[in-house]
């Protein structure tokens, strides 16, 4: 519109330059008088004017003076001329009336509705594809591969699983090989091993539970940190997890199960497991502690009608009790009734296990105790058979020690008392041994992982070891290094049985092709770190 406006003067600056570049340079020192386009010029507040009205001036953008130098020769006729002021009108039409809708709430809101029911009209059919389930009826958990997984946790809040397959055994004694890369101040606080199908219940340090299956668990290599809880789970701040408890997978059997509570301070409480068996995705409240406490949950564990509990602490004392007498509570926020009292100062409550009840009397335990067929040599006898049927239900409790000594008793030692009482010997010279890390069931047959301070981990078969007194001072197994010390065990079933009709067939097969009868698969031997 400036070019039409002083068309005159423009073709002769264009005709008077020896080349494009010249024309251009004119066109944009030029100072044009804004004459009738100072409207536009307002409407638009793109570019203020030097003055106002009429006697103000305009000078062209780089852009603009391209326009002018590209125009075709049909567009400076008098026809031309009207058709640019024509369009130049319509623009600034279009212009005020975007500016009045932008002004305009209720406005915007009706050119809005306008729009979308045009689209509705245009684009509303019914749909005529269908969403529904997939045709197989498969779910995303079927499709992840039943494997044993070593779940680890560690103080700081990292969790990752690990396949099982990773770790092969060693022998008693060996030096172990890494299991986590972990801060220097972090530390493993949980480990167990369970299948990907499992659920797995997380109790943090706030007394809340939340659940999760093992398979959503991040994976990781043995030497990885894995992910912070944090990531996959609610959590408040400064809120960590204390226990972790891994479940059966069949939801179905949990409401003949009850859950036992014990905290450090030598409490325990009883629940039926149908407390726990909803959990929404931020969890619930399972134990509250009073504000200012130094208690905290130790071990949660589940419980069958008839089992008994075993409570170990840190200066090598248990205590053995029948679960009944404690009795069911309803309530989720109480910490219990007394399960133990301390004979020295600083003791605590370090571990909680779960036996099956005995209906042998003391004097019974005692006279098998002495025929054993741990105890007894090759020559010895035949047991009776009262004797054979309590072998075969004898259970035995392994106990390790912070520096790397432990040892496995048989759980007819520890005698059933009244729950509260100050407890028996666990496991002898505290002094050497150090503090006690854990006591739980195992059998010959199972292997053991040990994780110290210093993310270094052992996994060795406890057939190695053999069935000594309770109140011994143990063996070595794991030579920790200076400085450094065992925080945590766990004891991995290398003889489990098939869970299912499929896995039964196929132990069957592989066992046929051996050449034998024996349908469970071999443990891993024993051996070194260069697997001697």
């Amino acid at each position: 519109m400036v070019a039409v406006s002083n068309l005159d003067e423009v073709v002769a600056m264009i005709r008077g330059s020896s080349n494009p570049q010249i024309a251009r340079e004119k066109l944009l020192a030029k100072e044009w008088p804004i004459g009738e386009i100072a409207q536009y010029i307002r409407l638009v507040e793109a570019i203020d004017p030097s003055a106002d009205e009429e006697g103000g001036t305009y000078k062209l953008s780089e852009r603009q003076v391209k326009a002018i130098l590209d125009l075709r020769l049909h567009r400076l006729t008098a026809l031309g001329r009207d058709e640019i002021g024509g369009e130049l009108q319509e623009l600034a039409d279009k212009i005020a009336y975007y500016l009045s809708i932008l002004a305009d709430r209720a406005k915007l809101y009706g050119v809005m509705r306008d729009e979308l029911v045009e689209v509705k009209d245009q684009f509303a059919t019914p749909r005529v594809s269908e969403i529904a389930p997939a045709w197989d009826g498969l779910e995303d958990e079927d499709l992840i591969e039943r494997d044993e997984m070593v779940v680890t946790v560690t103080l700081d809040g990292y969790i990752k699983r690990t396949p099982l397959s990773t770790f092969r055994a060693q022998g008693r004694g060996g030096k172990g090989r890494a299991g986590m890369s972990t801060k220097d101040e972090d530390a493993v606080s949980h480990m167990f091993v369970t299948s990907t199908h499992n659920p797995v219940l997380f109790f943090s340090t706030n007394g809340k539970v939340y659940r999760l299956k093992v398979w959503k668990l991040p994976e990781g290599a043995a030497n990885t940190r894995g992910r912070p809880i944090i990531n996959l789970l609610p959590i408040e701040q400064g809120e960590t997890i204390a226990q972790v408890l891994p479940l059966p997978e069949d939801e179905a059997s949990w409401g003949a199960l009850n859950v036992v509570f014990a905290t450090a301070e030598g409490n325990v409480r009883r629940n039926s497991m149908d407390a726990f068996a909803n959990i929404p995705s931020n969890g619930k409240f399972a134990m509250r502690f009073e504000e200012g406490s130094a208690d905290r949950l130790i071990g949660v564990q589940l419980l069958e009608p008839g089992d008994d509990v075993l409570l170990a602490t840190r200066m090598g004392k248990a205590i053995r009790f029948s679960a009944e007498d404690v009795r069911e509570f309803v309530s989720r926020t109480s910490t219990g009734v007394r399960g133990m009292k301390f004979k020295e100062d600083g003791d605590s409550v370090i571990s909680l296990s779960v036996l099956a009840g005995g209906a042998a009397s003391p004097e019974e335990r005692d006279a098998y105790l002495k025929v054993a067929p741990w105890k007894a040599d090759e020559d010895a006898p035949p047991l009776s058979p009262e004797h054979q049927a309590m072998a075969d239900e004898e259970e035995f409790i392994l106990t390790v020690c912070a520096n790397g000594y432990g040892k496995m008793s048989s759980g007819y030692e520890y005698r059933r008392a009244g729950r509260g009482g100050m407890g028996i010997t666990n496991i002898d010279n505290i002094a050497r041994n150090g503090p006690v890390v854990a006591s739980f069931t195992a059998t010959r047959g199972d292997q053991l992982m040990l994780v110290t301070d210093q993310a270094k981990l052992i996994r060795i078969g406890l057939d190695t070891m053999r069935i000594i007194g309770r109140n011994s001072a143990g063996v070595r197994l794991f030579n920790v290094g200076k400085d450094e010390h065992v925080v945590s065990a766990v004891r991995i079933d290398e003889q489990e049985a098939p869970e299912n009709e499929a896995e039964e067939l196929v132990a069957e097969e592989m066992a046929e092709r051996r050449g034998g009868d024996d349908v469970v698969a071999p443990t891993e031997g024993g051996g070194d770190e260069n697997g001697a």
